[in-house]
């Protein structure tokens, strides 16, 4: 491993930790000597990284400081690229644009030897399923869930049958066979998931809602066991029960 190499992999190790961590704890995830790791340490002070601590104590790096140029690893860039690609492929227009510009402007940073690994990436994508006509307003739904706006939607259910809810989106979730908004629902007075190809109709309002995205996102997927399923388990079961239960 260079030496470039191994203090980024030191700093991207520092970001992890909130709070001092003992350089003895470094030198053993990293691989390397304790003496190594007090020679990166200053190294990187000398580049700017603003590291407090000492040893026999432990260090912290503060935030802010991005060593130059860009890099990343190989696996790193080929998952820039493919997770890119799959965005443009399953998400809107402007989010899959933007996904686009993103590698652009990463690319403009990147040395020209790993510059090159965004244009030979071998990862493909597979089409995914078309947005259907009221997956139109996905920009709309994203932009409420940064502002945390509610909505007023007129949403229709798997037989068909309309209704009119006022929600809290809170997440938007991209699977291969349909996009989601996990949202609370005013009327259920309960957490629901909405496919976005059933919303017949869509306001943002003005107002935002009481409790915060964050605290929202953790009482759902308590409610939910989130982390404790597969993605593919977490994507059957969701859409299952979309169809499934009384919206």
């Amino acid at each position: 491993m260079s030496r470039a190499a191994r203090l980024l992999d030191l700093l991207q190790v520092f970001r992890r930790y909130r709070h001092p961590v003992s350089g003895a704890a470094l030198a053993e995830e990293l691989g390397v000597s304790l003496r190594t790791i007090y020679r990166d340490i200053e190294a990187l002070k000398a580049q700017g990284a603003a590291i407090d601590g000492e040893a026999g104590v432990g260090f912290v790096l503060k935030p802010g400081f991005m060593l130059p140029p860009l890099m990343f690893s190989e696996d790193e860039i080929e998952a820039l690229v493919l997770g890119s690609r799959w965005v443009a492929e399953r998400a809107d227009q402007p989010l899959g644009a933007a996904a686009r510009n993103a590698l652009v402007k990463i690319g403009a940073v990147l040395p020209p030897d790993l510059r090159a690994g965004l244009d030979d990436s071998t990862l493909l994508v597979a089409g995914g399923s078309p947005l259907a006509a009221g997956e139109s307003e996905l920009p709309r739904i994203r932009d409420a869930i940064r502002r945390q706006r509610k909505l007023t939607i007129a949403y229709a259910d798997v037989n068909g049958a309309s209704s009119e809810r006022v929600i809290w989106p809170i997440a938007l979730a991209f699977f291969d066979r349909a996009r989601v908004i996990v949202a609370w629902c005013e009327l259920r007075n309960d957490f629901r998931h909405f496919r976005a190809d059933r919303v017949i109709r869509l306001e943002v309002e003005t107002n935002t809602y009481p409790h915060r995205r964050a605290t929202l996102m953790k009482q759902w997927q308590a409610k939910e066991g989130i982390a404790l399923r597969s993605r593919q388990e977490k994507e059957q079961s969701m859409l299952t029960r979309i169809d499934s239960i009384k919206q």
